[in-house]
């Protein structure tokens, strides 16, 4: 048998077939969430009143000198 040359026909082209590379990121996103802490001190001052009395007595005295001694002489100092 003679040998032909192979006869080449046009290729038959398939659907491309699909592969998927995935590539992960890392992003850092900062949220910052600020705070305060506010103290309130709360004085009260209670006033207390005091009314101190005082008290005072007074002793009047009366003083009355009788002579009951019989008339002196004269010439008497």
């Amino acid at each position: 048998m003679p040998a032909f040359p192979p006869n080449y026909l046009q290729p038959v082209v398939h659907p491309t077939q699909q592969f998927v590379n995935t590539n992960q990121f890392t992003h850092i996103v900062p949220h910052i969430h600020p705070s305060h802490t506010t103290t309130v001190n709360q004085h009260m001052f209670l006033h207390k009143h005091f009314c101190p009395h005082t008290q005072s007595v007074v002793n009047e005295v009366c003083h009355q000198h009788v002579n009951c001694c019989p008339k002196k002489p004269r010439g008497f100092c």
